[in-house]
């Protein structure tokens, strides 16, 4: 082997691993609901990665240096906006990557199409809890709500790799379509079940009770955030009683001694519903989270 083909091979082996990019758009997301949305649409043309899994608090996310070199690596970031992600502001600061700031050409907030509810009109401060100054943050889970996610995701993969538009827009109608029939069938199970009271630990589900017709009466936390008193535990076990509530739903990441006390003292039952795709195992996509959620809400309230 002569010199120059030594000093060729030397400087190979000291280069880094990725210096030859994959032709796959490196995408970093929120949240794993996000995550599987891109994924749908851009299947074997994207490279997905959530930040966070389904079974972590949503508000409360500590950033690490890992993430921080996702998304400098990445192409595009996919965050749900309303404040709910505003951890990753850090990341995105830290990561000095352009492509992905706000205005960049791969920078996402899918909120932006959305009816929010629960927009305050008044003045907000830190005595009235974890509010959100732009309205309640959970809108993903009113699946119909998919839908301009979806949108705003096809519009960006299609601005970033044209070539693929019509890959990608193939993949968004076939999922559209497999979504609204999900849709038929999650709305029939819940039928029966329109006006029934319940109670949730956070304000998390506003979205979804407002879809399938149920009527939120109450919260374990007496503010969003606030741990419950025990004056507040009192009344609300009064007030379930009262307005006969059949259960207390809870996320994955809350502790469960304060609820299942409520509902020991109630005659009520605590069910643990996923927030997100991965809350729970067993649910790997967004079509698996509802099929989960309503199947248990359903088997609960029907005894």
């Amino acid at each position: 082997m002569n010199k120059i083909m030594l000093n060729i091979l030397m400087i190979a082996l000291l280069l880094p691993t990725n210096i030859f990019p994959s032709t796959k758009l490196k995408v970093v997301t929120a949240t794993a609901d996000l995550a599987d949305f891109v994924r749908v649409i851009g299947m074997d043309k994207v490279e997905v990665v959530s930040l966070t899994s389904g079974n972590q608090d949503p508000h409360f996310i500590e950033p690490r240096p890992s993430m921080v070199m996702k998304v400098k690596n990445a192409d595009m970031l996919v965050r749900l906006g309303m404040d709910l992600d505003i951890w990753m502001q850090s990341l995105i600061d830290a990561s000095r990557n352009s492509k992905v700031s706000y205005g960049g050409v791969g920078y996402v907030d899918v909120s932006g199409k959305i009816d929010k509810l629960e927009v305050p009109t008044g003045k907000v401060d830190a005595s009235m809890g974890d509010i959100h100054i732009f309205g309640n943050p959970h809108y993903w889970l009113d699946p119909e709500n998919a839908k301009p996610i979806l949108e705003t995701i096809l519009k960006k993969l299609c601005y970033q790799l044209p070539s693929e538009t019509e890959y990608f827009q193939k993949n968004y109608k076939e999922y559209l379509q497999k979504l609204d029939s999900a849709i038929v069938v999650w709305k029939k199970k819940m039928e029966p079940y329109s006006g029934e009271k319940i109670v949730t630990y956070h304000n998390s589900w506003p979205y979804f009770a407002k879809r399938f017709g149920l009527s939120l009466v109450g919260f374990v936390e007496p503010k969003p955030g606030i741990p419950p008193t025990p004056s507040h535990i009192v009344s609300l076990i009064e007030k379930i009683k009262r307005e006969k509530v059949k259960v207390i739903v809870m996320e994955p990441y809350f502790i469960l001694k304060v609820a299942e006390t409520i509902a020991e003292q109630s005659r009520s039952k605590v069910i643990v519903l996923s927030p997100s795709v991965g809350g729970i195992e067993g649910i790997k996509t967004y079509l698996d989270l509802f099929d989960y959620n309503i199947n248990k809400l359903v088997e609960s309230l029907k005894n």
